[in-house]
């Protein structure tokens, strides 16, 4: 792995950034309710973006179904990541997962938050909740000369003992002047991270985003080459932080501070 540190004016732009990439969240997940499309999501996000003098990381990104159409990724309920923004309208109980990065002054910030729309069920409430808490463990958790297998131990053990699964197709990443950056930064505990486990020290920025499901954790990419489905059906949930390791403990660069 050739894993980049940063000095702390990097990781103060990659901040800038990730002010950015809060405040865009901050005004979906304002507008997530029935009636509303994943579309009208997304013309706000390229809106926002364009006012804030950023640009959007994933609009054309390419891939299997060709470059991704969207400035933000919309999943709905069963719909894990990657989901494309279209003329769907969410319905009540919906789960509106949206992934949204930037890139500022030649530094990206990536996040991403579950929304509920409406009324939904109480077991749906606790993913939500479960996968949201998992992120903060990592949070809370990690410190400067910790291996991240001891960090992502205590996450899944909160999540699994919950009753719900981590997704393994799908991983964090480093970040910087590119939206994917060395390491891969997995949600659960492998043979391979235990041969390759990544050391915790200062400079270091990853961008962590565990996905929880309620069932199994198995996944499929849908015909359009580019939306990941949970393979039973069931519900998925997915947060994101963009976070650094400094000398005075864990900073979360995509909160807004």
């Amino acid at each position: 792995m050739a894993i980049k540190l940063k000095s702390p004016r990097e990781i103060e732009l990659i901040r800038q950034a990730g002010r950015v990439v809060s405040r865009v969240l901050s005004r979906l997940g304002e507008m997530v309710a029935p009636g509303v499309t994943t579309g009208d999501l997304d013309a706000e996000a390229e809106r926002l973006t364009q006012q804030l003098g950023a640009e959007a990381l994933f609009k054309g990104v390419p891939g299997r179904g060709g470059p991704f159409p969207g400035t933000i990724c919309a999943s709905i309920n069963e719909q894990v990541v990657h989901g494309i923004p279209s003329d769907r309208i969410i319905r009540d109980g919906d789960l509106v997962s949206i992934d949204y990065g930037c890139r500022l002054e030649g530094y990206c910030g990536d996040a991403a938050a579950t929304f509920i729309a409406g009324r939904t069920d109480p077991q749906v409430r606790r993913l939500v909740s479960a996968t949201r808490r998992m992120l903060e463990i990592a949070i809370e958790e990690s410190a400067a000369g910790m291996m991240w297998s001891a960090v992502v131990r205590q996450m899944q053990k909160y999540v699994e003992n919950q009753g719900f699964s981590v997704v393994r197709e799908f991983v964090g990443h480093g970040i910087g002047r590119q939206m994917h950056e060395d390491p891969k930064v997995p949600n659960f505990v492998s043979r391979d991270l235990l041969k390759r486990d990544i050391l915790l020290e200062e400079g270091l920025v990853l961008a962590v985003e565990p996905m929880v499901t309620m069932g199994s954790h198995e996944v499929l990419v849908e015909e359009d080459g580019w939306t990941v489905v949970t393979k039973d059906g069931k519900p998925s949930a997915h947060f994101e932080h963009t976070m650094a390791v400094t000398a005075d403990g864990i900073s979360v660069l995509t909160n807004g501070s």
